[in-house]
């Protein structure tokens, strides 16, 4: 006899915010989306030494691996420097690099629109396979499923990914210490604001462009260089503030932030600064947050800038002793500030 379960709402202390229903915040990388993932998700099937890391290694009987796996909704499906298939396997591959591992291969599933163009979808997979090949990774498997008109928005992809990664490599975002530098590996903020321009039709007074990219390569290049470096994140959905957030509560630390040295490209920030919005909580989709011991930081910041990807990186703060785990940022006036980890996010449908 098979006996019935019953759902009883989430395993939790206390309610998900009083929201009955699922709304697009809880997608944003924020903390409605920490709290989706800690009181639905790892209450279900998670455990305490679970950490909410952008991969997560598994040691196997020869051989320890990365997994991570991710889904992208992206609207539109295609935006200046780049599509949603490029960016679904530059997104896989950069959070396996996160972990410090090597990606290897990739699986990848489509859930069509009824309608959708041939042409759009072959640009999409053609994008992927292009992608793939500089990254260094196979598609090895996929799955694809056709839905009716009108429930699908063009198409969905979702991806799992498979990184090797050596024996003693330890790489968290539980390991920052204080007194590490925390580094950026370049400008943020592109990717929301190439998606924001073609989806609300914005003219600004030069091309905003994503920078969707692997970072692998850059990874491992600093990797060889800093072989101290403690945790690595991409500033995905809800940007710098959201990961930085995530590191100093992992960590159980503050991070300090000098405000001026963050970089942001001035036709972002400029546009930024028109909509109302923080560039430190915008998207990115090829740039990666880095925490170094100090004594590495110099060495890091060099081997970022001799990479393409990585010429405008900058030593952005410290992470320091804090119980309250707080990330505040100094401003150009000499006053401190809080960094909040964001509610949801500020442009939805972002990757």
């Amino acid at each position: 006899m098979t006996a019935s379960i019953e759902w009883q709402g989430p395993h939790c202390p206390a309610p998900l915010r009083d929201y009955p229903h699922v709304v697009l915040g809880h997608g944003g990388g924020g903390r409605l989306s920490t709290e989706l993932i800690e009181q639905v998700f790892l209450a279900a099937y998670g455990d305490k030494q679970t950490l909410l890391g952008d991969s997560t290694p598994l040691t196997l009987p020869s051989q320890r691996i990365a997994v991570s796996t991710d889904s992208f909704v992206v609207r539109p499906l295609f935006f200046p420097g780049g599509s949603i298939g490029d960016l679904a396997i530059n997104g896989t591959v950069n959070d396996l690099a996160m972990s410090g591992a090597q990606p290897f291969c990739l699986t990848a599933g489509f859930i069509l629109e009824e309608g959708l163009p041939i042409e759009h979808l072959v640009r999409i997979v053609e994008d992927m396979a292009r992608a793939a090949r500089a990254a260094g990774v196979r598609i090895v498997a996929g799955d694809t499923k056709v839905v009716e008109r009108g429930h699908g928005d063009g198409c969905y992809i979702n991806t799992t990914g498979i990184g090797m990664l050596p024996a003693d490599r330890q790489i968290s975002i539980n390991r920052a210490q204080a007194g590490d530098r925390v580094l950026v590996s370049g400008t943020l903020g592109d990717h929301s604001m190439a998606i924001m321009s073609v989806r609300e039709g914005l003219e600004f007074e030069s091309a905003i462009r994503s920078d969707t990219a692997s970072v692998c390569e850059l990874v491992h290049q600093l990797i060889a260089a800093c072989p101290g470096v403690r945790a690595l994140r991409d500033p995905t959905r809800g940007g710098l503030a959201a990961t930085l957030n995530e590191i100093a509560e992992a960590s159980r630390c503050g991070i300090e932030l000098d405000e001026q040295a963050i970089p942001v490209n001035e036709v972002v920030r400029s546009a930024c600064e028109f909509l109302g919005l923080d560039p430190l909580q915008a998207a990115n989709e090829g740039k990666f947050v880095a925490i170094v011991p100090a004594d590495e930081a110099d060495q890091a910041l060099a081997t970022l800038r001799a990479h393409p990807l990585g010429q405008f990186a900058a030593i952005i703060g410290q992470v320091i002793k804090d119980d309250h785990h707080l990330v505040v940022a100094r401003t150009a006036m000499g006053a401190h500030r809080i960094v909040p980890k964001p509610l949801g996010e500020q442009l939805p449908r972002i990757c």
